[in-house]
């Protein structure tokens, strides 16, 4: 008798939707930082640039954007309505995305930087504005309570 077990579900995707004025230039800065512009679900309106497997950034043109929100478009450089955060593989490569961002037109630190021992994060804003907490967590300190002294 053959037992089929059922397809394990896939794993869980997010895609952070961002409106840009610009989308060659944001194409370019997320090239930049290290994504990778699939052309399947890209067009002149909007481009999907994958940070990894299981998350993706829509950069999406103003009237692009507005298709799915009947909201006004918010100036990222004058306020905010979210902050994403992407963990990294150590303080080395907090500092190397915060760099690549800065050379390729974003800004460095819009927040101040944090070292609790155990935790590592800088920000960086992409040229319209979004910003982006990078972060290194060392997660063995935290599994041993080493997170607490900080």
């Amino acid at each position: 008798m053959s037992h089929t077990q059922p397809n394990p579900a896939p794993p869980k995707m997010i895609f952070v939707n961002l409106p840009v004025r610009d989308l060659d230039r944001a194409i370019a800065f997320y090239e930049a930082i290290g994504a990778t512009k699939n052309p399947q679900f890209s067009d002149d309106t909007a481009a999907c640039m994958v940070i990894s497997e299981t998350i993706f950034v829509m950069v999406l043109t103003h009237p692009k954007f507005a298709q799915f929100t009947p909201k006004p478009i918010a100036d990222a450089h004058a306020s905010s309505q979210v902050l994403i955060a992407l963990s990294m593989d150590g303080r080395e490569a907090v500092d190397a995305i915060v760099a690549k961002a800065v050379a390729a037109g974003g800004k460095a630190d819009p927040g101040p930087v944090q070292d609790l021992g155990f935790m590592y994060s800088r920000s960086l804003e992409d040229p319209d504005g979004h910003t982006w907490e990078a972060f290194w967590m060392d997660m063995q300190a935290v599994d041993t309570g080493g997170a607490e002294a900080a």
